[in-house]
């Protein structure tokens, strides 16, 4: 085992330290390998390169707060040119199956992008079905409400007309009514009227008849005293026969005492 002391070389320690795995180990021996951390970046890089040589990398350390360990194993050139060529089946392996994994990837991204346009072009359709359904029935539904609003407009206005027929009827049937009420209300007035002065004039006449009459009749009754008046001026006046007083017969007495025996 050797240590080497590769921190004052800071972060250019890479060259010195593969001189020294060549030439200062054997194969099979271990060589630990001390440099400063400085950005950390050389930790990875200081296990890709002992990696890149072909050599065992035993382990990687933190050996205090600035500085970092390396523990490496040397291996032959055969076995290096083994794993070499390992490696580079291994690439190569890796290569091939990392292009069929794209293609395999390839394809069923494809076929991924290929379902995903069919479910999109089939949900838009979809979509758009159901957008053009939406939209027709909104407008059957528009259409409809409108139907239904000018029918029932249509049924307002004619009901309004009917009303406002119904009520010009009514007001006229009323007019007629009351002008055809004035009208015998007026003729039956000057019925009574006409037959109040028939009436009247029927009295009157009746009045005058009786009293012509009564004239009449005292003219001929007058005419009548007149004429026994003027006969009896004429007749010489006769004795008035003397009348005899008549006789008083004398009352009969009842026989009052048989009447009591009798009882």
């Amino acid at each position: 085992m050797q240590r080497y002391d590769l921190r004052h070389l800071h972060e250019n320690f890479y060259d010195r330290m593969g001189e020294l795995i060549e030439s200062g180990l054997k194969v099979g021996e271990v060589g630990i390998f001390l440099f400063e951390v400085g950005d950390f970046s050389s930790i990875q890089k200081s296990a890709d390169f002992v990696r890149a040589t072909g050599h065992d990398l035993m382990n990687s350390l933190k050996f205090n707060e600035v500085d970092w360990t390396i523990v490496i194993k040397k291996v032959s050139a055969d076995e290096i040119a083994k794993r070499k060529v390992a490696s580079e089946e291994a690439a190569k392996l890796a290569e091939e199956q990392r292009i069929e994994a794209e293609r395999v990837a390839k394809e069923k991204a494809e076929a991924k992008a290929k379902a995903d346009a069919e479910k999109k072009a089939a949900a838009e359709a979809k979509a758009k079905e159901e957008a053009e359904k939406a939209a027709a029935e909104a407008k059957a539904k528009e259409e409809a409400e409108k139907a239904a609003a000018e029918a029932k407009a249509k049924e307002e206005a004619e009901k309004a007309a009917a009303e406002a027929k119904a009520k010009e009827e009514a007001e006229k049937a009323e007019a007629e009514a009351k002008a055809k009420e004035e009208a015998e209300k007026a003729a039956a007035e000057a019925k009574a009227k006409e037959e109040a002065e028939k009436a009247a004039a029927e009295a009157k006449a009746k009045e005058e008849a009786e009293k012509a009459e009564v004239e009449v009749k005292a003219k001929e009754e007058a005419e009548k005293f007149a004429a026994d008046a003027k006969a009896k001026e004429a007749v010489p006046a006769k004795k008035a026969p003397v009348k005899k007083a008549p006789v008083k017969k004398a009352p009969v007495k009842k026989n009052t005492a048989r009447n009591k025996k009798a009882k």
